[in-house]
């Protein structure tokens, strides 16, 4: 054997080595439990009732997009080595012409591929959106949520009490104490009505992996559990204007004495009524957007 075959040898021992040095550092970094929830959130386990059913679609949607990203990755290299141009070989390399077979091939796979991403997507969906009591249950509470800029309005419909927002002003101390809150109950299904006063929004909460769009003059619906008692940040996922980043929330999701409670101190601050969910700039006033009680209770200010 030759010095030119060793060299060859070794480089071809190398490069498997290095690979399987990578693949071990990259997984020795994920913890089965990161792994499980597909690299969501840390908040997202257990946080609703939906949030497994939407971490199983996404699960399945990565590993299978990784599955084919092998294959294609694997195919692509061993043409680049299996029919790479050699010394002896003449000018222009052997003409192929049509495989109608192949071709056959890698036109269906991909359509079965979408069409069974579609049916889990589809099906998923269907599932998440449901208003039917079938499905989850009645809810047991309505909350409306109103986008504005750049804050957020919630109406507590059945307990006739309100929330009103003003705009996060993130580089002042203590921003977090005075974002709007959104209180709920745990293990109680919410059925959250949503609007827009002005512009496009989206009502997004990270840990829910959950997000629906506020709309001016449509109202869009779903309903939740909140499955686990906790703080989790909410914000506009829908560029709304010059401080869309400053469109922060915060939900609270709290025992049925401490929600109560909660209420009971929405009455003693004199927010009872529900904010109008209008189209409406009327009532601007510096670092408020958004306007008071109008419509369907009485008048009054700000949290």
């Amino acid at each position: 054997m030759g010095p030119n075959s060793r060299d060859r040898l070794r480089r071809r021992g190398v490069v498997p080595a290095v690979l399987a040095a990578v693949a071990a550092l990259v997984l020795s970094g994920c913890s089965a439990d990161t792994l499980q929830r597909g690299y969501l959130p840390e908040a997202s386990t257990g946080a609703t009732d939906q949030t497994q059913r939407i971490t199983d679609l996404w699960n399945g949607s990565w590993v299978a997009a990784l599955a084919v990203g092998v294959l294609v990755w694997g195919l692509t290299i061993w043409v680049v080595i299996a029919y790479r141009r050699r010394r002896s070989d003449d000018p222009a390399p052997r003409q192929i012409r049509y495989h109608v077979p192949l071709e056959i091939t890698y036109t269906v796979v991909p359509l079965v591929m979408v069409s069974v991403l579609f049916y889990f997507t589809a099906r998923d969906q269907a599932a998440i959106l449901s208003m039917d009591d079938a499905d989850g249950g009645a809810a047991q509470h309505t909350v409306e949520v109103i986008g504005k800029q750049w804050s957020w309005d919630f109406n507590y419909v059945e307990e006739d009490v309100y929330v009103t927002g003003r705009q996060a002003q993130l580089q002042a101390p203590g921003v977090e104490d005075r974002l709007p809150q959104l209180w709920l109950p745990v293990n109680e299904r919410v059925e959250f009505h949503l609007y827009a006063r002005d512009v496009n929004h989206s009502f997004f909460v990270p840990a829910w992996l959950f997000k629906m769009d506020n709309i001016p003059g449509r109202e869009n619906q779903f309903r939740v559990t909140p499955t686990r008692e906790g703080t989790f940040a909410g914000r506009c996922a829908e560029l709304c204007g010059e401080n869309h980043a400053e469109m922060l929330f915060t939900v609270r999701v709290v025992s049925r004495e401490e929600f109560d409670a909660h209420i009971a101190e929405l009455e003693a601050a004199g927010q009872t009524g529900q904010l109008s969910v209008e189209l409406s700039r009327e009532g601007l006033v510096p670092g408020y957007v958004g306007g008071g009680v109008t419509g369907r209770g009485n008048e009054g200010g700000g949290n």
